[in-house]
């Protein structure tokens, strides 16, 4: 018999451009009440009225890095889900503004496991520490293996974390 998900009951928003992300997202986290917008002020809106337990947000088509500081300002752990914004530089903002996790849409199957841990976790931000480990080889690929050692903000973020 496998354990009761921890997502169970809690009300997560996700605000993206794609409807199909919308859908597979509200599919992957169908044990949870999960409301969509599909733009910046929905999304906005959305955040300003509502309570969350988790807030994933897109970071190209609706303005992700604003509301990323309007969620991180209410309190909501606040995750980055993007697929054309995957750089060192998107990584860097989303660390500086709050946000608990970045994954890269590519990583959607993991969605469920991180959310999982990130309530777990009450959303604080030392959930970073095991995210990196999962995503870290998918950012070995794609911005080359000494990516962390590249950059001192990096370095230093990954030692705050030890």
């Amino acid at each position: 018999m496998t354990a009761e998900s921890p997502l169970k009951g809690k009300t997560i928003l996700v605000v993206d451009d794609e409807e199909d992300v919308l859908t597979t997202v509200a599919e992957i986290l169908d044990m949870c009440h999960v409301d969509t917008a599909r733009d910046f002020e929905t999304g906005l809106q959305r955040i300003t009225k509502n309570t969350y337990d988790v807030v994933i947000l897109d970071i190209m088509g609706v303005n992700g890095f604003e509301l990323l500081k309007n969620s991180v300002a209410r309190g909501f752990p606040s995750v980055m889900l993007t697929a054309h914004a995957v750089t060192p530089e998107a990584l860097k903002k989303s660390i500086e503004l709050g946000a608990v996790s970045f994954l890269p849409k590519e990583m959607m199957k993991e969605l469920q496991g991180l959310i999982e841990e990130v309530v777990q976790g009450g959303g604080k931000r030392l959930w970073w520490q095991r995210s990196l480990k999962k995503t870290g080889p998918y950012f070995e690929r794609k911005f080359g293996s000494d990516w962390k050692e590249k950059d001192k903000f990096f370095k230093d973020f990954v030692k705050s974390l030890e």
